[in-house]
């Protein structure tokens, strides 16, 4: 969006970072950003941190993303795993005591599991723990972290032992060095694609994202057109490109009005990540 949005604006110049969703709260409500990326809805305490810096916000979903779950790519046994074998494998009590494939299935064979994962700062990690273990936070602490897909998908793709999870839009990057494996959550084995994140059968690891732009930078008029330019029926194929799903235009519109009108807060309650959104609660 921003490669495209100033190839249209030379004129406009601004800076991009990564710091994951938690660690991009803590520079958007500490007056430090305009505009600030999330995977998860803002949470109680971002909102605290917001209100001592008078730091109002706009809440804009823009897309739909799933999470996807990957192997190694020589790994020819885990072709779908049940939402609670991933319990298994990531919950705080299997820290140190679930290591090998066979603990997670009989089937599986008798070799190392290694697991790479986001930071405790990453939106994913707080919106997977919340889905698979069932409490946003709560993970074992002993597997390869990183605070960039990147060494997560080379981690991995380097390891015959390796799993690990992240946006969907990072596999469709990288298909060619792992396999995507499909998620049984009681209706059978599913795959994350635009139509299963679309339809809300990809759950509960398909998830709206969202930007939040400050309410004061909003009446400067590069950052209100940057901030259109998401919401752009038009520019649904750009979402598309990153291996996100657009939101239907009612949804885009109805972001686009709350912009328009400087309506701060958020819709989900300060309760961070919320499971089993559908795209018609952001109308």
């Amino acid at each position: 969006m921003a490669e495209a949005f100033q190839k249209l604006n030379p004129g406009v110049q601004f800076t991009v970072g990564v710091s994951g969703t938690g660690g991009g709260f803590k520079k958007f409500c500490a007056n430090e950003t305009d505009i600030s990326g999330a995977s998860r809805p803002i949470n109680a305490e971002e909102m605290q941190l917001c209100k001592q810096n008078n730091v109002e916000f706009v809440e804009l979903p823009i897309a739909f993303d799933g999470l996807a779950v990957v192997v190694n790519s020589q790994n020819n046994f885990a072709n779908c795993l049940k939402l609670d074998e991933l319990k298994k494998m990531w919950e705080p009590a299997a820290q140190g005591k679930v290591t090998n494939w066979n603990q997670i299935s009989s089937t599986f064979p008798n070799q190392p599991l290694s697991l790479y994962g986001p930071g405790t700062e990453s939106g994913t990690y707080d919106y997977f723990t919340l889905a698979v273990v069932g409490e946003e936070g709560k993970s074992r602490s002993d597997y390869s972290k990183s605070k960039t897909d990147t060494a997560l998908v080379e981690g991995i793709a380097a390891n015959p032992n390796g799993l690990g999870y992240f946006g969907y839009a990072y596999y469709l990057a990288n298909r060619d060095k792992l396999k995507l494996v499909a998620v049984d959550s009681g209706s059978g084995c599913l795959q994350p694609s635009p139509q299963t994140i679309a339809d809300s059968r990809y759950q509960p690891l398909a998830r709206p994202v969202f930007i939040y732009v400050k309410k004061s930078a909003a009446k400067r008029p590069e950052v209100k057109a940057f901030s259109n330019f998401y919401l752009s029926p038009q520019n649904a194929n750009l979402t598309l490109q990153v291996g996100d799903v657009p939101l239907p235009s009612i949804a885009l519109q109805a972001a686009s009005g709350r912009l328009d009108r400087g309506e701060t807060g958020t819709k989900f309650g300060g309760r961070g990540s919320v499971i089993g959104v559908k795209q018609e609660a952001l109308n």
